[in-house]
């Protein structure tokens, strides 16, 4: 064996050991008896811990309003109902009128997600694709806004929802004093155009060669083939409205149009606060059920368009 084969296969050893996976535990400690024992007593305390911190809030709020109001208000509190009952959630749901707040609610976020897939996409699409001028200072100058904190943009916001430059229109307790403010989104418009990116521009150019418009080229190429990150996107815009306090309790006083938190958070005062705890379980339950369906479809959007290839 000479030594010009020698050395590939040198390489070969090298390539190989290069590629070897880097973890906290090297394969050797793990296969002995006292590092495995280690690593399972760590990873099962780590496990506990975050399963605590994220589900001991939801735990209490569940069982909260299975209690009654002289075991909620109680100091030490108990960690199980000495007597379950769910007729509290009943309660909550007539006295509170939670299926108006909810109508409600669920029609601002839906409005809020029509203007976001409408103008986002066409924003971040052109962005991506068609190249204007000065597209990278716009692009720079939305994502600027994100280092803004939210509560400094609140009085100017206001004061514009209050009178509408050249319409002179005032947008109180009207649905578009969520929606248009929920437009202006500069992370859905980032995430869309990363997106848009990793899109191979041969597919674009295929199009343009079938006589396909910018327009038709979106509506028939681009959004196919996009629908993970819109995903993403929508889950972003309903569950953004569907948090969102501070605005619609100053855009929209009238008791009859306030959404599920500030509804309420207005009608706070006058229940028990068993019902009360009972009614923010209602309010939860809808987000955390579009989580649960819709988890792995929020990671694939997420990365996908991070990785070109």
């Amino acid at each position: 064996m000479t030594a010009n084969t020698l050395v590939p296969r040198r390489k070969r050893a090298a390539t190989v050991e290069v590629a070897r996976p880097r973890t906290l535990i090297s394969p050797a400690q793990l296969g002995r008896s006292r590092g495995r024992t280690l690593y399972w007593i760590v990873f099962a305390l780590v496990v506990v811990v975050f399963t605590l911190v994220f589900l001991g809030p939801l735990y209490w709020m569940v069982t909260g309003g299975l209690k009654t109001t002289q075991e909620v208000v109680q100091s030490p509190p108990t960690a199980f109902p000495t007597s379950v009952h769910p007729e509290n959630y009943e309660q909550a749901w007539k006295v509170m009128d939670l299926a108006k707040l909810l109508f409600n609610t669920l029609y601002y976020a839906f409005g809020a997600l029509a203007f976001q897939l409408i103008f986002d996409v066409a924003a971040a699409y052109s962005l991506s694709k068609l190249r204007p001028v000065f597209g990278k200072a716009i692009l720079g100058l939305m994502l600027m806004t994100l280092m803004i904190p939210a509560t400094v943009l609140v009085v100017p916001q206001y004061l514009t929802v209050l009178d509408v430059p050249i319409f002179e229109r005032n947008l109180l307790n009207s649905p578009w004093a969520i929606w248009l403010p929920s437009v202006t989104n500069a992370f859905n418009i980032f995430l869309l155009k990363r997106f848009f990116d990793s899109i191979p521009r041969e597919l674009l150019d295929a199009a343009a060669i079938d006589g396909a418009s910018a327009m038709r080229t979106l509506r028939s190429v681009v959004l196919p083939i996009s629908r993970p990150i819109l995903g993403v996107v929508s889950i972003f815009a309903v569950v953004g409205v569907w948090k969102d306090f501070l605005w619609p309790m100053l855009t929209l006083p009238d008791p009859s149009k306030q959404t599920l938190n500030v509804g309420i958070y207005s009608l706070a005062s006058g229940v028990p606060e068993n019902v009360l705890i009972a009614a923010l379980t209602i309010a939860s339950v809808p987000t955390l059920f579009i989580f649960l369906l819709f988890q792995r479809n929020i990671m694939s959007g997420l990365t996908a368009g991070g990785l070109k290839g």
